[in-house]
């Protein structure tokens, strides 16, 4: 399988659609979506193509495609003011792999270490990202390729009926 990052420069109705599709997927909604309540968690989410152009002048957004199809994507964010720890130039990082064939396989792997030879290439001292406790598979993920935590914050999500924390790693660049 080949793995690839494709940077995505404008907004459409078809990349909309397909990120809503993802981000309202009640398999993994409660994987990337935090929320105070298992309602919340049913509320659907939908971005517009305004909304995405806006987010496009705010982060870097990368397609994550498996071979020739389209399976996910991961964005940037430089120096947001959620950063645990404010070091200029920090990258925030977004992951979502939204087709059940991209999972389990490596992808995420693959498509992390394509963004960090980017970013590494481009200067970023370091990348930090919160996953919620209860997501092993993405904790293991970001443990192998060597992301450490360091803090929690506690409660942060609600989940098959309890608050579970978001574990804040970050993994140096530079």
């Amino acid at each position: 399988m080949t793995i690839s990052l494709v940077p995505l420069k404008e907004s459409s109705q078809d990349i909309v659609e397909t990120f809503n599709r993802w981000n309202n997927d009640p398999n993994i909604v409660h994987l990337i979506r935090p929320a105070r309540s298992e309602e919340e968690l049913t509320v659907e989410q939908n971005l517009t193509v305004e909304a995405l152009e806006e987010r496009l002048q705010t982060h870097d957004i990368f397609l994550i495609y498996a071979d020739d199809q389209l399976v996910g994507e991961v964005n940037v964010m430089y120096d947001a003011a959620h950063l645990y720890r404010q070091e200029p130039g920090s990258a925030w990082l977004g992951l979502v792999i939204g087709e059940t064939v991209g999972r389990g396989k490596g992808v995420g792997t693959h498509a992390l270490t394509l963004l960090e030879q980017r970013l590494r290439a481009q200067g970023t001292p370091r990348i930090e990202l919160g996953v919620f406790a209860f997501n092993e598979a993405a904790r293991r993920l970001y443990e192998k390729l060597d992301y450490v935590e360091i803090t929690r914050i506690k409660g942060f999500t609600f989940w098959n009926g309890t608050f579970h924390d978001d574990i804040r790693m970050e993994k140096r660049l530079t």
